[in-house]
């Protein structure tokens, strides 16, 4: 009997391991340092961000600017008229946190851009990832740049090149 359950339980292991998953390994930075497009939509969202963030500042600037014209002059103000400049600062203050919220928050302009822009590669990159690991029966697709547990991985199981080649881009 024990023979039995022991042998039986070697045919299942075998039947496991002759089953075994299959792996391979993207670099996403990699990949997408080597598109051109890339390249010129980070531009595109830096400039941007930069032009976005003179504004945000230029609201905060004000703020502070009426701040400092109210501490000057708060000892010479009637209590209506410092209730009058404190509302005002905090208005000024608020108007920058809300374009800040406008241009960088989760939902703001410099998400939306970036989806626009960069969505459609990582799109496009997911197609070739998804072909190339259905046609070479791949179980998994790890992305060296994401997996922050990885320390070694075989170059052999990289198809970086090959999602470049699916692509377009060869190198």
């Amino acid at each position: 009997m024990k023979r039995l359950i022991l042998s039986a339980a070697l045919v299942i292991v075998c039947t496991l391991a002759a089953h075994a998953q299959r792996f391979a390994l993207i670099d996403m930075e990699y990949i997408m340092q080597q598109i051109p497009a890339y390249e010129q939509a980070n531009k595109q969202l830096e400039t941007l961000s930069q032009q976005w963030q003179k504004e945000v500042e230029a609201k905060g600037n004000e703020a502070k600017t009426l701040y400092e014209s109210y501490q000057k002059t708060a000892s010479k103000l009637t209590s209506a008229q410092k209730n009058a400049k404190e509302e005002a600062i905090v208005a000024k203050e608020k108007e920058a946190a809300e374009l800040r919220k406008k241009y960088f928050g989760p939902e703001g302009e410099m998400a939306k851009k970036q989806q626009e822009l960069i969505g459609p590669i990582q799109d496009a990159i997911y197609k070739a990832v998804k072909t190339i690991a259905t046609q070479k029966n791949y179980d998994v697709v790890f992305d060296r740049a994401t997996s922050q547990n990885m320390i070694f991985a075989s170059p052999r199981i990289d198809i970086s090149n090959e999602v470049l080649g699916k692509l377009g881009y060869s190198n």
